[in-house]
């Protein structure tokens, strides 16, 4: 990345449509669920995502989400990512994301990513991909993470994907307490571990694994800023202020409401370049 040239980079965006793939309408029944849910539709190509952010110059980092074995449906390829990844390499980085339920076929697939596609992390959703993080069966995924030493980020709390839906489309909200990393910090202390999103209803839990494990980062998407959780500004304002990360969670929420949102939120001038900026080029071990 050319991080000079950017005012900011966004660790949590989303590829929804591939270009690749013919379109797999099913489950479409969870999109239409979280379209009410996020009072939003928008379903950008990778490329319209890719030039949205490159008119704003901020950086990104881009994943979709493998849940082929909970929700059946098929996934975007983490290769087309990737591919967009490398046409964009000054501002734009690339996760995969594979469902821990591939086990060993899985961990393969990571070390090809990473060796092959220049994947450089990887992107989880315990409650739409079904799984405790702390579940063994993810514990060759993990490994080959932390043999690269590179950042793995968790959804956490609640999910807007199943809401609405009856019983909640079957997933288990559970399964995304922030509390359930706690062994897989420990185990894996060279793998990063980002916490994504303020982990309503468990903001606390997240705060308190971030600040007792090094190894734990905060990303902020998912919510506009006006409404976190005071102790997550407090924490951000102070003893957390290098390891909270800017995110948006786009298409969901634009970049230009979230930063318009976070100059009104309390965050302390001194911390908000940390927070916009200088925490990813950390983390991604850019500078």
């Amino acid at each position: 990345m050319n991080i000079q040239d950017l005012i900011a980079i966004d660790i949590h965006t989303h590829a929804e449509v591939s270009c690749w793939n013919p379109f797999d309408n099913y489950g479409e029944e969870y999109d239409r669920a979280a379209d009410k849910y996020f009072r939003s539709n928008r379903r950008p190509t990778i490329e319209e995502t890719v030039s949205y952010f490159r008119e704003r110059k901020i950086g990104l980092v881009m994943f979709t989400v493998d849940s082929e074995a909970q929700l059946g449906r098929r996934r975007i390829p983490n290769e087309e990512i990737a591919e967009a990844a490398r046409k964009n390499s000054d501002m734009m980085i690339a996760f995969g994301s594979i469902d821990p339920h591939k086990g060993k076929m899985g961990a393969r697939e990571a070390r090809r990513l990473i060796a092959e596609e220049g994947v450089k992390g990887f992107k989880f959703h315990p409650t739409v991909q079904g799984f405790h993080p702390y579940d063994r069966m993810a514990w060759p995924l993990y490994e080959v993470i932390a043999e690269h030493k590179l950042p793995a980020i968790f959804h956490s709390g609640h999910s807007g994907i199943g809401s609405g839906m009856r019983c909640g489309g079957g997933l288990r909200i559970e399964l995304s307490n922030p509390m359930h990393l706690e062994n897989v910090a420990i185990d894996f202390p060279d793998m990063e571990i980002v916490i994504a999103h303020p982990s309503w209803p468990w903001q606390d839990e997240a705060l308190s694994l971030a600040l007792h494990k090094p190894n734990i980062w905060i990303d902020l998407s998912g919510w506009s800023p006006k409404y976190f959780p005071p102790q997550l500004v407090q924490y951000a304002n102070t003893l957390l202020k290098d390891r909270m990360l800017f995110g948006s969670d786009y298409p969901l929420i634009t970049p230009e409401r979230w930063m318009k949102d976070f100059d009104e939120a309390g965050f302390r001038p001194e911390v908000k370049p940390l927070i916009l900026k200088e925490n990813a080029v950390r983390l991604l071990k850019l500078g």
